[in-house]
């Protein structure tokens, strides 16, 4: 799906490249369509390829091209094979975008640590391994690096324990990094969505109702969480390109934050954490999740 330049398109200066991670469908398709309209060169990757149809089709209809790659977050050979490709096609690389990711549902109790691992290594270090590679290339542009977190990487939240851990430990990551890489030129902001009407809550790939019925002591707390978010996201969700807005914003922006949240109703909720210095507003908020 690359396009091939024309002679005048390739006499003028080069577009500036962005490379998409988890652009089969949501927040990460809807970003990569909308930086291909302002003008970027976008190169979308995905997990799996055979999954890019979505993609494509949402690309030919906004009339864009995109250079669509396959790129394993968490295979460091596989992110290194993606970023080389990119320099070697491209000669750049301006902005990443960090927006692949997995749910996970689940309470400590009833669950292993090594599925709280297997969180951790899409969500955190899935970014690192992104993030390390990209750097070099960023400092040689002056470039961006985005990383798409959730609300739920400020605010823990109820049954998602592994998730809000692995979030939180992205934007420390992140925050920490931002002075360092500033001072080589490279801008590193971090992009809250809350509800986001997408196919995340159905990649997490489980049975809710089994969930339930498996939890113990723990199911009427849960039960409780789930109908609480499942009209959370009937009544509340963003549609993915509202969200991706945020995410342009931080790529486009003269000089973009740290910190963007993709909705007024994250605002207010994320704000509930940032201003709580004893953390019983939190506590006191997500408590009537789950009774």
């Amino acid at each position: 799906m690359s396009a091939t330049p024309s002679a005048s398109a390739a006499s003028a200066a080069p577009s500036k490249v962005v490379l998409v991670t988890g652009t089969s469908s949501g927040i990460g398709l809807a970003a990569a369509v909308a930086a291909a309209q302002a003008g970027w060169q976008v190169v979308a990757t995905l997990r799996d390829p055979s999954r890019a149809g979505a993609l494509r089709t949402a690309a030919a209809e906004a009339g864009v091209e995109l250079d669509v790659r396959q790129l394993d977050v968490t295979d460091e050979a596989s992110v290194a094979t993606a970023i080389d490709g990119v320099l070697a096609d491209h000669g750049r690389l301006d902005a990443v975008i960090n927006n692949a990711g997995a749910g996970h549902l689940g309470t400590l109790e009833n669950e292993s640590v090594d599925e709280v691992r297997t969180v951790m290594e899409v969500n955190f270090f899935g970014v690192l391994h992104v993030s390390k590679a990209a750097l070099p290339h960023l400092r040689a542009t002056g470039g961006r690096l985005i990383t798409v977190t959730s609300v739920g990487g400020v605010v823990g939240q109820p049954f998602n324990e592994a998730y809000c851990a692995a979030k939180f430990a992205v934007e420390g990551y992140m925050e920490s990094l931002a002075p360092v890489a500033a001072a080589l030129g490279v801008s590193v902001s971090v992009v809250e969505p809350g509800a986001v009407a997408t196919e995340f809550v159905n990649n997490i790939g489980i049975d809710l109702q089994a969930e339930v019925d498996a939890a113990g002591p723990y199911a009427k707390p849960l039960q409780a969480y789930l109908e609480r978010t499942t009209a959370q996201f009937l009544n509340g969700a963003q549609t993915p390109a509202e969200a991706a807005g945020a995410v342009l914003e931080a790529l486009t922006a003269d000089r973009p934050a740290f910190r963007l949240q993709t909705s007024d109703w994250a605002r207010g909720f994320t704000g509930t954490k940032l201003t709580d210095l004893d953390g019983s507003a939190v506590l006191g908020l997500t408590a009537g999740w789950v009774g």
